[in-house]
C-alpha cells in the first residue's frame, strides 16, 4: 500500500525551499513533530517547524538561507548538531537525523547519526513523530511506523518505544505527557500513567526551571484541572507541589464535614481561567487557599475553623516560589497579596460599607480588579439559588469600589498632608508622632470621617497634633 500524500500541508513556500536545497546537497529532508500533529488536529498556523535531515541539518539550514531573499542569520548550535532560523515570523529549526543513549543521572543523552526510523523512535510521543516527505520523488508523503495518526483520532498520548523506559531515559517527558493530554484534551494510554507512577521519583533529575515551565502551560490551558489531576494520579503532584495534596480529603467529627479543599481548588482554577490568561492570576487561585491546611482546627460551638489561613497561605506562597526556582519578584508578590486578601471581597459580600470598601481599595490598589476576579472565581456552590445570591452581592460590590474610587480616590494613595506640613505646623524635629499622625488621617480617610481633600485633612491634624500635646508654631 502506497503512503498518504498531504501536500496541503506543505503549501508555503518555505517547504518547496527546504526540498530545493535538500536536492542540492542530495540528501533527504522531512518535517515533523509539532507542525505535522497540529495540521492534522486543524490547530492554526505554526510558529516553530522542525526539519530533520538524513546528514547534516547545519549544512541544510545555511543552504536554506542561501536561498531566501532576505537571506536570514543561521544560528549554529554546534554542540547539538542544530540550526536555526527565521523566517515570515516562523522558527525554523534544522537536525540531522540522530538516535540516543542516556544514562541514569541525566536527561541529556549521547547523540548520534541515525536513520529517520531511529530519530522517530528517540520521539517522545506517537502524535509527534509523524513525518512528512520534502523530498522531490514522494513530496508530501506521511510517514507514520508508529500509528500517530491512528492516536489522533483515539485523542490518545503514547510513546513510540517501551514507556518505562521512555519515561526513565528522560523524566520531563512525564510533565511533557500530562502538558499535551491537558492542552488537546487527550487521555493517556493506561501502560503510560503506570510507567509515570513508577518512574515519579526520576522527577529530582530534572531542574525545577524546566519543570515549572511545563506546569505554567498546563495552567495556561483551557482547562487546567485536567492536568493537575492527572499530576496528582500519577504522584507527580505530591513531589511537586505537596502543599495541593495536603487539602485534599473530608474529615468528619461529631456530624460535621468540611469540603475538599484539593477539588474545589481545581474548580477555582478552571473558572479563573475562563475569564483571564494572566498566568499569575491562575497561580492565585490554584494557591489561594494552601493555608487551609496547616490552619485547619475542630470547635464544638462552631465547627471546623481555617483561622488566618489566608496569611499563613501567603506567607506559604514564599517558601514554594523559592523551592521550584519561581520569580521572587513583583510577580510572587502579586500572588501573595492575591492569597492574602482572597477572603475579603467574600466577607465584604455579606455588608458592604464604604468604609470597607474604601479599605479594600486601598490595600487592593490596582490589583482591585484582579482580587473581584478571582473572588468570583471562587464560587464553587452547587446550589443554584446560593450561586445567583452571591453573584448579585459580588456585582453591588463592583459597583460600590467604581462609586467610591470615583468618589474617594483611595487607590494607591497617600494622606493629601505630607510629613513636612506637620513638622512646620507644629516646629518639630523628626519624631515617631508624625508617623502616627500620618496614620490617623489614612485612617480617618477610609473610614468616610473626612475626605481625601487636603483642607479637610489638614485641619484634621492640626486636630489631631494638638490632642497629642503639640502646640501650633
Amino acid at each position: 500500500m502506497g503512503k498518504q500524500i498531504y501536500t496541503a500541508a506543505l503549501s508555503s513556500d518555505i517547504f518547496k525551499i527546504i526540498s530545493e536545497a535538500s536536492k542540492h546537497l542530495h540528501i533527504e529532508s522531512y518535517v515533523i513533530g509539532g507542525f505535522v500533529r497540529d495540521f492534522f488536529l486543524k490547530r492554526g498556523t505554526a510558529k516553530d517547524i522542525d526539519i530533520v535531515a538524513i546528514g547534516s541539518g547545519i549544512a541544510l539550514a545555511e543552504k536554506v538561507a542561501s536561498l531566501l531573499p532576505n537571506k536570514p542569520k543561521v544560528q549554529i548550535f554546534k554542540t547539538y548538531g542544530t540550526a536555526m532560523l527565521r523566517y515570515k515570523d516562523i522558527e525554523i529549526e534544522f537536525v540531522g537525523a540522530r538516535k540516543e543513549s542516556y544514562s541514569e543521572e541525566s536527561r541529556n543523552p549521547e547523540v548520534f547519526e541515525g536513520t529517520l526510523q531511529e530519530d522517530q523512535n528517540r520521539r517522545d510521543f506517537t502524535i509527534n513523530a509523524l513525518a512528512l516527505s520534502l523530498n522531490e520523488e514522494n513530496f508530501g508523503a506521511l510517514l507514520d511506523p508508529f500509528h500517530g495518526m491512528e492516536d489522533l483520532k483515539n485523542a490518545c498520548i503514547r510513546t513510540p518505544l517501551n514507556p518505562a523506559i521512555t519515561y526513565s531515559d528522560d523524566p520531563l517527558r512525564m510533565l511533557r505527557a500530562i502538558r499535551f493530554a491537558t492542552q488537546l484534551n487527550f487521555t493517556i494510554e493506561e501502560a503510560s500513567l503506570v510507567a509515570i507512577e513508577k518512574n515519579s521519583e526520576r522527577l529530582e533529575i530534572i531542574t525545577r526551571e524546566r519543570i515549572v515551565d511545563e506546569i505554567n502551560k498546563i495552567m495556561a490551558s483551557t482547562k487546567p484541572s485536567i492536568g493537575f489531576l492527572l499530576l496528582e494520579q500519577t504522584n507527580l503532584l505530591s513531589q511537586l507541589l505537596p502543599e495541593l495534596i495536603d487539602l485534599k480529603g473530608v474529615e468528619e467529627v461529631e456530624g460535621q464535614k468540611h469540603k475538599d479543599n484539593f477539588y474545589h481548588t481545581l474548580e477555582v482554577v478552571d473558572n479563573i481561567s475562563e475569564n483571564t490568561e494572566d498566568i499569575w492570576l491562575r497561580w492565585s487561585a490554584l494557591l489561594h487557599d494552601i493555608g487551609k491546611a496547616p490552619t485547619k482546627r475542630f470547635s464544638k460551638k462552631v465547627g471546623w475553623t481555617f483561622h488566618s489561613h489566608e496569611f499563613v497561605g501567603s506567607k506559604m506562597v514564599y517558601r514554594l516560589f523559592k523551592r521550584l526556582k519561581m520569580p521572587l519578584n513583583n510577580k510572587m508578590k502579586f500572588v501573595q497579596k492575591m492569597v492574602l486578601l482572597s477572603s475579603r471581597p467574600i466577607v465584604l459580600a455579606t455588608d458592604v460599607t464604604d468604609a470597607a470598601v474604601r479599605r479594600l481599595v486601598f490595600d487592593a490598589g490596582d490589583d482591585i480588579h484582579s482580587l473581584m476576579t478571582l473572588c468570583e472565581a471562587d464560587i464553587t456552590t452547587k446550589n443554584p439559588k446560593k450561586f445567583k445570591r452571591y453573584h448579585q452581592n459580588f456585582e453591588v460590590v463592583r459597583l460600590k469600589i467604581k462609586e467610591v474610587e470615583e468618589r474617594d480616590r483611595v487607590r494607591n494613595f497617600q494622606p493629601p498632608v505630607s510629613g513636612q506640613e506637620i513638622i512646620a505646623a507644629f516646629n518639630l524635629k523628626p519624631c515617631k508622632e508624625i508617623g502616627q499622625i500620618k496614620e490617623a488621617i489614612k485612617e480617618a480617610i477610609l473610614e468616610g470621617q473626612i475626605p481625601n481633600e487636603h483642607k479637610e485633612c489638614y485641619d484634621f491634624m492640626i486636630e489631631k497634633g494638638q490632642s497629642l500635646g503639640f502646640i501650633l508654631a
